[in-house]
């Protein structure tokens, strides 16, 4: 992708601030139309996460299953009443063009096939909302965004963080400087990850921490600062189990200077427990820990303020939140510029710790 078609995105994107209120989850009535979701893909986060949440939400629900696995459909069918009509195989999922009770098409495939699905959904003429980390690289995202622009479907990305209350308290703090400036940032993202032959543990399909739970930094260190990232002054690997961990990141630390000359530090792992974003300021601090947890994500401040509202579901929320924008025709929360802009800064810092030199972005 070319520098300046980036930059020229990166600057659209900047001026569309991660909006606190730009599609308010109402947690009411449902809506007079209800959106149909299809989730292609069938893995845990699907089943665990997704699959349930879709029974909570207003403005969306659960319309159709897309998977590579055609057994697992029968008990999911029978679980959550979906017909024959509204199931299908990767082979068979261009006949969703003819359903018009799927208007969503959830992409929720390794990272490495999220590109191939969500433009393929695109051309079948459903709107995408497709997990992080976006794709691999910035030309998957660029493909993303083009096949939905092109196709006059929507685009949103998986950032559930951005739907959480208290995170969105987080984010007006950089606007309402109740401490003063910032003086640093740090974000903390990981877990105590086993062996396994499965794609986290797969170099092409976009395993590793800092694609996995890195994406959760990145982005954070993003929406804390509201900044742009300059360049990755340094970043490092570190493996302390090189025989669980034989092709991807076990650990990744990294460090980054924002458009202003911010510095701010990034941990990601899949070998330990950390969950946290802090943001130091000129009189005071703030932070999240946990930053990202399913069970909910609890807040303080350096004078005693508690940010600690409880969401009943993060996914129902975002959802909801990305059913609004498409049936009100609003601006997403989380667009495809977004994710792009985290990918080009995770590529980078893939390159810094190849390289053991800084990267300008």
């Amino acid at each position: 992708m070319r520098r300046r078609k980036f930059m020229e995105q990166a600057l659209w994107a900047s001026t569309l601030p991660l909006m606190i209120n730009a599609c308010p989850w109402s947690g009411g009535a449902k809506n007079e139309k209800a959106l149909g979701v299809a989730l292609l893909g069938l893995g845990s986060y699907s089943l665990g996460q997704l699959a349930p949440a879709l029974q909570l939400t207003d403005h969306c629900y659960l319309a159709g299953l897309i998977t590579g696995t055609p057994s697992k459909l029968p008990p999911l069918q029978e679980q959550y009443g979906i017909p024959d009509s509204h199931v299908y195989t990767y082979d068979s999922m261009d006949e969703i063009a003819d359903n018009d009770d799927i208007d969503v098409i959830y992409i929720v495939v390794p990272t490495a096939l999220h590109a191939q699905y969500a433009i393929r959904a695109a051309e079948l003429g459903k709107h995408v909302w497709c997990e992080k980390p976006m794709a691999m690289n910035t030309t998957g995202c660029q493909a993303i965004i083009d096949a939905c622009h092109n196709n006059k479907v929507r685009l949103s990305i998986g950032y559930r963080m951005l739907h959480e209350a208290n995170t969105q308290t987080l984010i007006s703090y950089r606007d309402s400087k109740p401490y003063g400036n910032i003086a640093s940032v740090s974000a903390a993202a990981g877990y105590r990850g086993g062996g396994g032959t499965g794609w986290r543990h797969q170099k092409a399909m976009g395993g590793g921490a800092l694609y996995d739970m890195g994406v959760y930094t990145v982005n954070g260190i993003r929406y804390a600062t509201g900044l742009q990232v300059k360049r990755v002054i340094e970043a490092q690997h570190i493996l302390n189990r090189p025989e669980l961990f034989k092709e991807v990141d076990e650990t990744t630390t990294y460090t980054l200077e924002m458009e202003n000359g911010l510095i701010a530090k990034g941990w990601t792992s899949v070998g330990e427990n950390k969950n946290r974003l802090r943001v130091d300021c000129e009189t005071g601090w703030y932070q999240l820990s946990p930053m990202q947890s399913y069970n909910g994500v609890v807040g303080q401040t350096s004078d005693g303020i508690k940010l600690d509202t409880f969401v009943p579901n993060q996914q129902a929320r975002q959802m909801d939140d990305d059913a609004l924008a498409i049936l009100n025709d609003t601006a997403v929360i989380a667009p495809g510029s977004e994710g792009m802009i985290d990918i080009h800064i995770i590529n980078g810092i893939f390159e810094a710790a190849r390289t053991g030199q800084s990267v300008d972005l």
